[in-house]
């Protein structure tokens, strides 16, 4: 099992709290990344500056007017944090504070789930609470490709087609399945209601650890299901 230190960037490309802004944008800019990390004198994270917050910054675009009258309605601790943003002379003023990071023992589903449950393309790593790595969506994508095919496991045919009954016994999509196995190709037989169904069982034969190839001769459902037993 992959975890965040096998496909992490070791490498990582730092700023200080103190950097100025413009050179941070400089940064992004000739390294061609989307973000990097604010990193203090002891090595932790305490901050992360991407190209969204360096947006609509007034050195870089420009400075903006606002309408007289949103300004009834704006709430005066946002308009001074918003102002800090846009008008901050160093990362601390423009960075984001809260930053998501994971440990390096994290495994490459935990990161998946982490980037996707807050919407973010990229988190740190730490190891005993400094940065020692960066891991990216691209970095995910590699660790995918690197596992490769799986290596001969030595497991019989029997104990695949047990284990892959076993699987499907509680799925509501596996109706009249019958498996048979031959040399590590799993043969599978019965009916599915849905291209969807049909193509999850062939899912749940394929990432069966010891199959060889998934030989689908399922056919359209026309009757009502009967469930296999899984014995014989």
């Amino acid at each position: 099992m992959l975890i965040a230190a096998d496909v992490m960037t070791s490498d990582v490309i730092t700023v200080g709290p103190d950097q100025p802004v413009r050179d941070v944008a400089e940064l992004l800019y000739t390294r061609r990344i989307s973000g990097v990390p604010v990193v203090d004198a002891n090595g932790g994270v305490i901050g992360m500056v991407s190209e969204g917050d360096l947006i609509h910054h007034a050195a870089l675009i420009g400075e903006r007017r606002q309408t007289w009258w949103l300004g009834l309605f704006a709430d005066e601790n946002a308009s001074a944090r918003d102002y800090i943003k846009t008008h901050g002379r160093t990362a601390r003023d423009v960075m984001s504070a809260k930053v998501v990071t994971v440990e390096d023992k994290a495994t490459l589903a935990d990161i998946a789930e982490t980037m996707q449950r807050h919407g973010i393309k990229r988190v740190p790593v730490l190891r005993g609470g400094k940065l020692v790595g960066i891991v990216t969506r691209g970095d995910l994508l590699k660790g995918m490709v690197s596992l490769g095919a799986p290596a001969s496991t030595g497991i019989d045919d029997r104990s695949l087609r047990d284990r892959l009954l076993e699987s499907l016994r509680n799925q509501p999509w596996a109706h009249l399945i019958d498996v048979q196995v031959e040399d590590g190709v799993v043969h599978l037989h019965g009916t599915f209601q849905s291209e969807d169904e049909r193509r999850a069982l062939r899912l749940a034969a394929e990432n069966l650890l010891g199959v060889k190839r998934v030989e689908d001769h399922l056919s359209p459902w026309s009757s009502a299901p009967i469930r296999y037993s899984g014995q014989g």
